[in-house]
This record gives C-alpha cells, sequence and structure tokens, in this order.
C-alpha cells in the first residue's frame, strides 16, 4: 500500500497538470498527503522516535570507552627524604671517623700496612659516597612528565528495570508518534474530501443554473413571440424577464464560488491556485452512495494514541522506582602509566588489567522514592481516565454520524421524490402554457419549484457523501483507499 502511495504521489508531482486534467477523489488525497507540511513534520518525529528506540536498545549492550591523559608538575614525588638523602649521599664520609680509628688498630697491630691504610681508607669513602649516591639516584621518581592511559568496559546486569522500562517506552513512543502522523492524514484526507465534494456540488449547481437559465430564456422568448401575437401580457414578459435577470445573477455567483472552491482545493493538494483542474465526479449525474462498514472504535489513532500514552506513564512508574533499587554493574579495564610503578619507576608504558561488580544499593532518602512513585501512579491512573473518557465520547460520536448517514439517506429519498413530481409539474405547466389554459405565473412558480428539487437534490446527494466521510473518520476507517 506505501508503495503504491508513492508511486501516486511522483506520478503527480514528476509530470505537469495539463489543463482539463480529470482528478479523482483519491488523486486529491494523494497530492494532498504528498505537500502536506504538517505530515512530512510527523514522519520526521516517527524517524526520531525510531531512532531514539535504536539508541535505547544499546543500553543493554557492554560500554567501552577509553580516555588518556598527560600532566606536567612542577615537583617529582619522592620516596626519600632529603635527610635521608643527605646521608645516602656522604655513607662513606659519615664512616669516615670508625674507618681512621680502624686504620690505626691495623697499623699497630701489622706496622708493614701502615703506609697503605690511608689511601686504602680513601678509596674505601669514596666507593660508600658514589654506593649511597647510586641508591639516591634509584629511588628518583620523575614523575613531572606523567602520561596515563584506560580502557574500559561496562556491562550493566541489574539497573532495577530501568533499561527495560525505557526500551518500552521508546517503543511505545515511536508507535504513538505513527498514530499522530495517521490522525494529521485523517485530518488532511477530510478536509480535501470536503473541498473536493464542494467543488463537485457547486459544479452540479452550475449546470443547473445554467439549465434553469436556457429553460427560462426560451421561456422569455415563446412569450415574446405570444405577446407579438396578442395571447400574453406585457405584464408576463416582464415578470420572466426578472426571472432571467435572478437566474443570470444566480448563475454569476455560481461560478465565482466555484473558482474560489477549485482555488482551496488546489491550494491542499499543493498545485499552482490558478491550475484548470477537473473532478470526475463532476461529470456524473448521480453521485451513488456506498454504505461505509460501523468498526470498532480501537481503531481510531486517537484511541490508539491514549492507550500508548498510557502504557508510557506506566513504565515511567517502574523507571521512578528503579531510582531507589539496587544497581549492579559488571566493570573490566586496561590502564597503563607512564612513568610505571611495576618495575621501580621506569620511563615506559605499563600496565595491568582489573575485572570487578559495581553494586549500589539506596539506603534511606526520607521516603522520597516511595513519594515519587505515588506521584507516578497518578499521573498514569490521570491517562487511563482520559482514555475512558475518549472511547466514551468517540462511541457517542460514531451513533451520531451513523444517524446522520441515514437521515442523509431518507433526505436524499425524499428529494428525489420531490424533484420526480417537480418534473411532472413543470411538464404539466409547460404544456398548459403553451396550449395557453395555464398563465405564465404558474409556468414561473413551477420553474422555480423545480430548480428548488434539483438543488435539493444535489445537496442531499453531497450530503449522503459528507455524512459517509464523518463516519469513516468517527470510525477511524477514514484511510487513501476509502
Amino acid at each position: 500500500m506505501k508503495k503504491f502511495f508513492c508511486f501516486i504521489c511522483l506520478a503527480y508531482l514528476s509530470f505537469p497538470m495539463k489543463a482539463q486534467e480529470a482528478l479523482s477523489l483519491d488523486s486529491c488525497r494523494a497530492l494532498a498527503i504528498s505537500n502536506n507540511k504538517e505530515l512530512l513534520i510527523s514522519q520526521e518525529k516517527i524517524n526520531a522516535a525510531h531512532y531514539q528506540r535504536k539508541a535505547a536498545f544499546t543500553n543493554y549492550l557492554p560500554n567501552i570507552s577509553a580516555s588518556g591523559g598527560y600532566m606536567r608538575s612542577q615537583k617529582e614525588l619522592s620516596i626519600l627524604s632529603d635527610a635521608q638523602k643527605g646521608a645516602l649521599s656522604g655513607l662513606g664520609t659519615s664512616l669516615s671517623g670508625p674507618l681512621q680509628q680502624a686504620a690505626q688498630v691495623i697499623a699497630q697491630l701489622h706496622p708493614e700496612l701502615a703506609g697503605q691504610l690511608p689511601a686504602l681508607g680513601q678509596s674505601l669513602v669514596g666507593a660508600l659516597d658514589g654506593a649511597g649516591q647510586s641508591l639516591v639516584d634509584a629511588f628518583r621518581t620523575d614523575t613531572r612528565n606523567m602520561y596515563a592511559g584506560a580502557l574500559t568496559l561496562t556491562q550493566p546486569l541489574y539497573m532495577g528495570g530501568k533499561i527495560r522500562a525505557y526500551n518500552k517506552i521508546t517503543k511505545y513512543a515511536e508507535e504513538l508518534a505513527r498514530q499522530q502522523h495517521n490522525t494529521g492524514m485523517q485530518e488532511v484526507i477530510l478536509s480535501t474530501d470536503q473541498a473536493y465534494w464542494q467543488v463537485v456540488s457547486l459544479a452540479h449547481k452550475k449546470k443547473l443554473a445554467e439549465g434553469y437559465l436556457k429553460l427560462l430564456q426560451k421561456l422569455d422568448s415563446d412569450v415574446d413571440k405570444m405577446i407579438a401575437e396578442g395571447v400574453a401580457t406585457k405584464a408576463d414578459g416582464l415578470s420572466i424577464k426578472v426571472k432571467v435577470n435572478e437566474a443570470e445573477m444566480t448563475l454569476t455567483k455560481v461560478t465565482d464560488g466555484l473558482s474560489l472552491a477549485r482555488m482551496l482545493l488546489c491550494q491542499l493538494c499543493g498545485l499552482d491556485l490558478s491550475t484548470p483542474v477537473m473532478l470526475t465526479d463532476e461529470q456524473k449525474e448521480d453521485l451513488a452512495p456506498t454504505t461505509p462498514e460501523n468498526g470498532a472504535i480501537d481503531i481510531r489513532p486517537e484511541v490508539r494514541s491514549l492507550e500508548l500514552a498510557t502504557q508510557i506513564y506506566k513504565q515511567k512508574v517502574n523507571v521512578t522506582r528503579s531510582e531507589y533499587l539496587p544497581s549492579i554493574a559488571l566493570m573490566g579495564s586496561y590502564m597503563a602509566t607512564n612513568p610505571s610503578v611495576f618495575n621501580s619507576f621506569e620511563k615506559k608504558f605499563k600496565g595491568m588489567w582489573n575485572v570487578g561488580v559495581m553494586v549500589s544499593v539506596p539506603i534511606w532518602h526520607w521516603g522520597e522514592g516511595i513519594y515519587k512513585v505515588k506521584a507516578a501512579k497518578s499521573e498514569a491512573r490521570i491517562a487511563q481516565y482520559q482514555l475512558d473518557d475518549a472511547k466514551e465520547k468517540i462511541e457517542l460520536q460514531v451513533n451520531q454520524s451513523a444517524f446522520q448517514v441515514n437521515e442523509a439517506a431518507k433526505k436524499l429519498t425524499m428529494a428525489e421524490k420531490n424533484l420526480e413530481k417537480a418534473n411532472e409539474n413543470l411538464r404539466y405547466a409547460t404544456l398548459g402554457f403553451e396550449e395557453g389554459v395555464i398563465p405564465a405565473s404558474n409556468v414561473l412558480e413551477a420553474h422555480t419549484a423545480w430548480l428548488s428539487a434539483q438543488s435539493e437534490k444535489i445537496d442531499a446527494q453531497i450530503d449522503v457523501k459528507l455524512t459517509e466521510i464523518y463516519l469513516r473518520k468517527a470510525t477511524g476507517e477514514l484511510t487513501i483507499d476509502n
């Protein structure tokens, strides 16, 4: 059905409309729908809701993120204090006294080594000082330039039902956007049908006015001949000429009204206002009514929209409740730093992975969660009450529309019977006038009655069509194909 509808729209948009091209009701509907800006906006709302539903589903999947950073510090971190650094750096110097005493003892015990002990002591002091300085250098962290990076994975395990509720909400929101689009489409179809049948009505009345004017002109011509022959008075001729003038004025008004009605239809269909469109039903003498079936009110887009809104509010209760339930998530990450601390402080990127579970449990919020859940439940009940109220009103509207359809059908039957009588009355009046047994005033009355009967029949036929449309609108069956 969508492909067929798009084909119709493209066909009408691709080819320029020729003069006097006949348009059917379905063609006008297709043009109006394809050129209506509100429907284009609602279609984009459907697309937005669809992508929001896609985005909500991603909350079920793991979330992977990467982060990195660089920091320049004025000072580096120091594991050793300044006193410790000084003690280690002067380790040999601090031991020079004990070393000299040991050298004196050795010189007394071994006089032959007395000459070598001073040099040996100095070298030992220097070696101890160097070893101490190397320890100080080894304990340097050099953290003035620090680099860090992390890759983190988060998998929700239980969020209090929030993720599931959000997915249902976005699903209902997408369907709600579709129903609102359908509601707008039905409004466009209704406006187009009203304009379409208004044009058809005025077109038939224009033909009726032209036919009536011809009858009066013929009667005027016949009376002029009868006046010349002396079988009719000038008063009869003047009264007929007044009627002719009135018929010409009526025809002018109908013609102007038809032009304005065509402009309105062109505007709804997205055509140039000067486009000389013709409608297929203008050529039909009788507009055969079709009996619409009484559908269930549940298919009304408005009812379906309220049902979806009720479901959304129910899920909002779950979302509110989930804020005060425990949440559990699985977390894993890999983190690397430079300088690294896994092998002392090295100027290299080294890292490690870790896995864990994060649990968050709300404990006490002074009843805030209870109050918010009750407020959400109240909003859900309001939506349910609105749905019930709408169903009752729509049911009444459907019954009223069905009654109007039956009433319009009865009026059409009565109008057809009145037209038959008016035709017969006009025929007898015309024959009697031609035979000279009926005055001109009676003929004019017969013509007026015939015109009124014809006009009532056209109005009744259009009324039948419009009441059928209103009934389909009330039952939610007003679509492009019916």
